[in-house]
């Protein structure tokens, strides 16, 4: 009874609060647990599906308005934690063990800050919490390593049952691994199909990953061997485009995307990259030098969702550089807001997906 303060009266009155992005309750998902009541004291565990949940304080604050209604509650106490879901399997895709979601980065072409992207995402997701790896499979140009700040870093390879285990390299809460690792530095990678995807799959299958809720793959440019491999291989939780407003950029990030969706690969939706400049010395002005509003157009005409426009900016460019992404170099920047809003928004859509 709803007269009565006992573990079943909260549960029953917290039943209507929906999760906003599932719109699906609360108690029924299994994200209200741990109820205790001692003296009119009410507390209990809220489990997100993503620990980069944006909503997390409007769902604290919804849950505790509703709690507040019973009789006798003094005061509600909120442990917030989370468990992000797996993405369901496919018969023909093998999946990796501990690994719960895979997420490809990609885009038409060159030179639209796919890495970037990738990497800032990445970090994004791991100061939320999330335990996030990152495969670096642009085989012929690996750039994450640098832009990660393990530019002449090494990584491990043990022996194991089914033959070498790579151990990734780690900063910035982010497992990595890349052909950066394995080459000299000015030594080109020559190489062609079947060996670049040979070692595609060495680094999603021979690498210990453990225990990751997601897995960020950083696809070369184009719609190639790499973007098969991946998406015959494994069960994709999705694909995020990444283009400029240019109209070039716009025309292959068009084809990339109508791959996926061939592949039946999620779409997850397009990020804008480099959409307006912000010069360092007038921060209040914004020039669009690559053009505007190509992005939201083409989301439109394609029926998938914006995540996100990142400004150009000169500390962006410089964090690559220096291997400290703008998400931990100048968190209060505007592409560094933007970055993290993509992340949340690339979270919650996985976590959709993966409960629907």
């Amino acid at each position: 009874m709803l007269d009565t303060l006992n573990s079943a009266s909260v549960l029953e009155i917290l039943r209507p609060v929906q999760d906003p992005e599932l719109h699906k309750s609360l108690v029924e998902l299994n994200m209200i647990r741990n109820v205790e009541i001692a003296d009119g004291n009410v507390s209990f565990t809220l489990v997100l599906t993503t620990p980069a949940c944006p909503l997390r304080e409007f769902i604290v604050e919804d849950c505790k308005k509703a709690v507040q209604t019973l009789p006798g509650v003094r005061d509600i106490q909120v442990e917030v934690t989370a468990e992000t879901p797996q993405q369901k399997g496919l018969p023909d895709r093998t999946g990796i063990k501990g690994v719960k979601n895979i997420l490809a980065i990609s885009s038409g072409k060159g030179g639209v800050g796919k890495s970037t992207v990738a990497v800032n995402i990445a970090v994004a997701l791991a100061q939320s919490g999330a335990k996030v790896g990152l495969i670096d499979a642009d085989i012929y140009g690996p750039n994450a390593p640098t832009m990660l700040g393990l530019d002449g870093a090494s990584i491990a390879v043990r022996k194991g049952p089914q033959g070498d285990i790579v151990e990734p390299a780690f900063n910035h809460g982010v497992k990595l691994v890349s052909m950066g690792f394995l080459i000299d530095k000015d030594q080109p990678v020559v190489w062609r199909g079947p060996m670049l995807n040979g070692v595609i799959r060495q680094f999603l299958y021979q690498v210990d990953w453990g225990e990751l809720d997601y897995l960020l793959v950083d696809l070369p440019p184009g719609t190639g061997d790499a973007q098969l491999t991946l998406a015959q291989a494994v069960p994709m939780a999705g694909v995020v485009i990444v283009t400029t407003p240019q109209t070039v950029a716009l025309l292959d990030a068009r084809k990339g995307l109508k791959m996926f969706q061939q592949l039946g690969v999620s779409v997850l939706g397009i990020v804008e990259n480099m959409s307006y400049f912000v010069p360092p010395d007038m921060p209040e002005k914004q020039y669009d030098i690559f053009g505007s509003g190509g992005g939201e157009k083409t989301a439109q005409e394609l029926g998938v969702p914006m995540l996100g426009c990142v400004p150009l900016e000169i500390p962006l460019r410089q964090g690559g550089d220096v291997g400290l992404p703008i998400v931990i170099a100048e968190p209060d920047s505007a592409s560094a807001q933007a970055l993290c809003a993509i992340a949340e928004r690339v979270a919650g859509k996985v976590s959709v997906a993966a409960l629907a």
